[in-house]
């Protein structure tokens, strides 16, 4: 087992956890030199990416009522944050204002648990990321083709998607600053259409009972509808990997974490309420069906504005997170257990261009998977991750009690504990359900099982190779926005 020094470290003295010069043992490694104030981000960009890197707002939901009815769905939505969303947001408040490093998560577990367990969350978080990123570019096309049909055939929707991959791994390596504040005006623009519906509703009371609407292909369950919001409840943790970049961290990431659960909440229920009291049934619903509902609330206008609004959700998700999941490489490769060209910085931007450039790659792979099969695979790769957070926060309570903690988890250690129970139960059941799901002939299960295995064959041939690291022992470059 690698030992932890117990000894609290400023961001500015250590990227991650340990000392020592071979790969169970990293060196200290100067980390990012402080960022001037104005380059930072604050509180409600930090809130606006956040959403983004965790909802992109109503759509995506509908599978939710198709399966489950309004009233089961609202319930749905309701409780899935109070276990599964509030439980990791105070886990996330905590330990990104103790350990503010870039690499968040990953940073967290190594810290608490050494260089392998370290290199496992970091390989668990990316191989899901391959599978949730797909996600984006999905709901991209799927609301295009509902006004261009056209983008239906032959594979122009995957070509699409691919379109949204590259244009946002360029606004990406032009730096966070740029992706924070598109996010914030995204954020507006997508929820004036759902202002709108929640607006009109009163006006419409019972009017849509008969309403014809586009025959649906979902065969989503209740079961399945609870999967998807779990989905569309997770990834909260994204934020914490630009932590550097982020001011004043140790006050911001508690505050937006909750701000952003509340936010993401409200996004989901309201229009959902709103749209139950038309009558419109349930069975009407499904991936992309808002913009035929939005015709039917207020007309071609109002269609063109969700389904615009559509686009820009999958867009403004898949943009925000491209900035979480390029600073795991870059920490990694700082901390030598990646090749250090994967720390290569942008000489203007600073922003890790090679991470970039290689996760999205990946990411262009995976794009012609359907939408729950993605769901499925996601959730179950990282819930595994998730749950090596939830135990760090328990050894980092146990080994480093001391540790400066300017927001703690409430009840001690028996809180530290009890706050990860329900989502781990939730997990529990994504796995089971991954049983019906099929991967290159293959259950989902066993498919993801099989990644889970190959990342620690991944860390033991890494190990072997480069039992000293991949980088050499030097100052962590500047970061910018």
């Amino acid at each position: 087992m690698v030992r932890v020094s117990r000894l609290r470290r400023k961001p500015s003295e250590l990227a991650t956890a340990t000392a020592r010069t071979n790969l169970s043992q990293p060196s200290f490694i100067p980390a990012v030199a402080p960022r001037k104030k104005s380059i930072r981000l604050t509180l409600w960009p930090l809130v606006a990416a956040t959403f983004f890197m965790v909802s992109g707002g109503t759509y995506g939901t509908e599978e939710i009522v198709h399966g489950a009815g309004y009233g089961k769905a609202i319930l749905i939505l309701l409780l899935t944050p109070l276990l599964w969303s509030l439980p990791t947001a105070f886990m996330i408040g905590e330990l990104s204002s103790a350990l503010p490093f870039e690499g968040g998560y990953y940073a967290w577990v190594r810290r608490a648990m050494g260089n392998f367990w370290g290199f496992q969350e970091a390989w668990l978080s990316l191989v899901a990321s391959i599978f949730d990123m797909a996600i984006y570019p999905t709901l991209f096309v799927a609301y295009l083709t509902r006004m261009f049909p056209w983008f239906q055939e032959n594979h122009r929707g995957v070509l699409v998607a691919l379109g949204v991959v590259i244009v946002c791994a360029a606004l990406n390596i032009a730096g966070v600053k740029v992706v924070s504040t598109t996010s914030l005006w995204l954020f507006f623009a997508l929820s004036a259409p759902f202002a709108a519906i929640f607006v009109l509703a009163p006006f419409k009371i019972g009017a849509l009972a008969n309403a014809v609407t586009k025959p649906t292909t979902s065969n989503v369950d209740i079961l399945g509808g609870l999967l998807i919001c779990m989905w569309n409840y997770m990834g909260w943790d994204n934020a914490s990997t630009i932590a550097t970049e982020v001011e004043r961290p140790q006050r911001t990431y508690p505050r937006a974490m909750l701000a952003a659960v509340v936010i993401v909440c409200v996004t989901y229920v309201l229009p959902f309420a709103a749209m139950w009291i038309t009558g419109l049934p349930a069975s009407a619903w499904e991936t992309g069906a808002w913009a035929d509902i939005a015709q039917l609330m207020g007309g071609p206008l109002l269609r063109i504005a969700l389904v615009a609004g559509g686009m820009m959700s999958g867009f403004g998700m898949f943009n925000a997170l491209v900035m979480s999941y390029s600073r795991l490489p870059l920490a990694m490769a700082q901390d030598g257990m990646l090749p250090k060209v994967f720390g290569k910085l942008h000489p203007k931007s600073r922003a890790p261009w090679v991470a970039i450039l290689a996760l999205a790659v990946g990411w262009g792979l995976a794009l012609n998977l359907g939408f729950e099969r993605l769901v499925t695979l996601d959730i179950m790769i990282y819930g595994a991750s998730l749950t090596l957070e939830f135990l760090a926060l328990i050894c980092l309570r146990i080994r480093e009690p001391k540790l400066k903690r300017p927001f703690r988890v409430p009840g001690g250690l028996f809180g530290a504990i009890a706050v990860g129970i329900p989502p781990v139960l939730l997990l529990g059941f994504a796995i089971i359900r991954s049983e019906r799901e099929v991967v290159l002939g293959m259950s989902a299960l066993l498919f993801g099982l099989i990644v889970i295995g190959a990342g620690v064959l991944v860390y033991l041939i890494n190990h072997a190779l480069k039992p000293a690291g991949w980088a050499p022992t030097e100052p962590k470059p500047e970061l910018a926005a």
